[in-house]
Parts: structure tokens; sequence; C-alpha cells
């Protein structure tokens, strides 16, 4: 399988308006875009039934003690773990391409409504539902796509995978509420194909200024 996007190229930043954060000189950071990218597969296995599109970051902080604090940096070698932005199923074997936007774009207060999504698709929660979990503004199921967001303070720029998978079931057995490990695990032993995209992005001030 191939994957292609129009929004960005691969190995490439992300733009600010696919992002849930952007750098601002005063705040340090300030919401973005957060539309969802386009992607584009082909190369598709003939048996296919269904797609499961997922990103997700590999990046994330394994501790919290750095993050977004005043006068200290994320140390670049602290251990990371998967943060999850976007878990959609049950995409139809005729689609070949998701239009950017068309999922996401903007940024919803305690989050986008789920599961049920465009096209007959699923949507699961995103890691944000967690991240936000303490948050009296913010907190609730954050549903389907919500872009890069990474700490402001972080020493290393994240990577944002894109890998939509060639399944050889119509749907997934998953009810209700489920998450991007949900999907991984219910997926085990009917992955036709996959393809992979990869976006970096960053708010640091001092990587954003780097030649």
């Amino acid at each position: 399988m191939k994957l292609r996007s129009d929004s960005f190229q691969d190995q490439s930043v992300i733009p600010e308006r696919l992002a849930f954060c952007r750098y601002d000189a005063q705040s340090r950071v300030a919401l973005a875009g957060n539309a969802n990218p386009h992607l584009e597969w082909s190369d598709v296995p003939e048996q296919t039934q269904s797609f499961v599109v997922i990103c997700h970051d590999p990046d994330v902080p394994s501790k919290p003690d750095d993050v977004n604090q005043d006068g200290r940096e994320v140390p670049a070698d602290l251990p990371r773990v998967d943060f999850f932005h976007w878990v959609l199923i049950n995409v139809s074997p005729e689609l070949r391409s998701l239009a950017e936007g068309s999922y996401s774009k903007g940024i919803t207060p305690r989050g986008k409504a789920g599961p049920l999504a465009l096209d007959d698709t699923r949507q699961g929660v995103n890691d944000f539902t967690n991240w936000f979990a303490s948050d009296r503004d913010m907190n609730g199921d954050y549903f389907g796509y919500d872009g890069p967001c990474p700490p402001w303070n972080d020493a290393l720029p994240h990577r944002y995978v894109f890998t939509v998978y060639a399944l050889d079931i119509a749907e997934l057995p998953l009810e209700g509420r489920f998450t991007g490990q949900d999907v991984l695990r219910a997926m085990e032993g009917h992955i036709l194909g996959r393809a992979s995209l990869t976006g970096l992005y960053t708010v640091n001030p001092r990587l954003i200024q780097q030649p």
C-alpha cells in the first residue's frame, strides 16, 4: 500500500491549520486550526473489506515532571510513550481518500461527538480525553481527530504517524466508546496491508527558530 497527502509531505512539518495548538510569543501556545489532513491511499490488497485510519504520536514524555514548566525543558532522551490523535474504523473498502477538514475543523471544547461519523464510519476517543480529564473547561470525551499539541518546552520535535490499515473484515467488533489500543487489539490477525505517513511538529520556540 501507499499513502500520500496534499496537506503535508512525508517527514515534513505539519501546518498549523492541522494542529490543535500553535506557538504564540505572548502566551507560549494558542489554539490552532485543528483540521484533519487530506489522506489518499492506493495499491490496496484485493481482499480488503474495510480500512482503519490511526494517527499517533510516539514521542509523548513518559513523565510529566518537566512538561510546560517555566525554566525547564523536557529532555530529548526521556523515554517516550504513544498518544493517539485519531482512531477511525469501518471505512468503506470503496473509499481511497479523506478530504482535509472533513472530519475535524476547529477546536471543540469538551470534545467532538461520537462514535458515529461520516459515511457510516465510527471514531474512537483520542488521548486528549485523558489529557483534559482534570480540566474544568475542557474535560470530556474527545472522539475523532484532534491534532498536534506537544509541550511548549519539549527538546524533541514530535512525530505524528498517520497509518491506513486494510482489513479482511467489514467491521471491527467494537461497541460504544473505544480507544486506539482497543482498535490495535481488535485488528490482530485481520491486517492485509498498511501504509504510513509521518509529519513533524513542535511549539518549542528554540526549535522553531533554528534554521
